[in-house]
């Protein structure tokens, strides 16, 4: 499947394996905060992202500016298109639901913003890790919701902050990789 943007891929993975169409928009929504995560990362110090942020996160670690901002940009994105019931981040206290404005959709997205952000600061490969499971039928999401066995994952992927950004992504189809192409987006 050489030279296939990730769009492109995914709609052959609807139409020839019956990827949910929802699940296909869900990951267009998270890639699309991944490019913005790298044009953050390839800022730098130029950015004003290096350094801590103060806190820690749920893991006992010192968040970074970078951490924080990844976090938010993810969030953002996925907030309000319908597709997720639910977030879960290393770098928040309790799974978020989604907010009563936006519809909700049947899926869970738990995820590290910035993996690897105590590299920030030197300039080595960073990257987002990510995960899609099914929402449960219940209304009101709770922690227990968020854990479920690895087996139950509807995708999972991870994208590569470094001299190039890559996603590699598995939606059951086996695993693919995709390299921004960051003249065309």
């Amino acid at each position: 499947m050489a030279n296939l943007s990730l769009t492109h891929y995914l709609i052959r993975c609807e139409r020839e394996h019956g990827l949910d169409p929802e699940l296909r928009l869900l990951l267009e929504t998270v890639a699309r905060a991944c490019k913005s995560i790298s044009h953050a990362v390839g800022l730098g110090a130029l950015g004003g992202v290096l350094g801590g942020a103060g806190p820690t996160n749920i893991q006992g670690e010192a968040q970074k500016k970078l951490d924080v901002l990844s976090n938010e940009i993810l969030v953002e994105a996925n907030s309000w298109g319908g597709y997720l019931a639910g977030m879960a981040s290393e770098e928040m206290d309790n799974p978020l639901g989604i907010p009563v404005a936006y519809p909700r959709g049947k899926y869970l997205l738990l995820f590290d913003p910035l993996d690897g952000s105590s590299n920030i600061d030197v300039n080595v490969s960073i990257g987002t890790i990510f995960s899609v499971l099914r929402a449960p039928a219940a209304s009101e999401l709770d922690e227990q919701a968020f854990l479920q066995p690895g087996a139950r994952q509807v995708c999972a992927g991870y994208t590569v902050y470094g001299p190039q950004t890559l996603l590699v992504l598995s939606v059951g189809q086996g695993v693919q990789v995709f390299t921004l192409a960051r003249d065309t987006g």
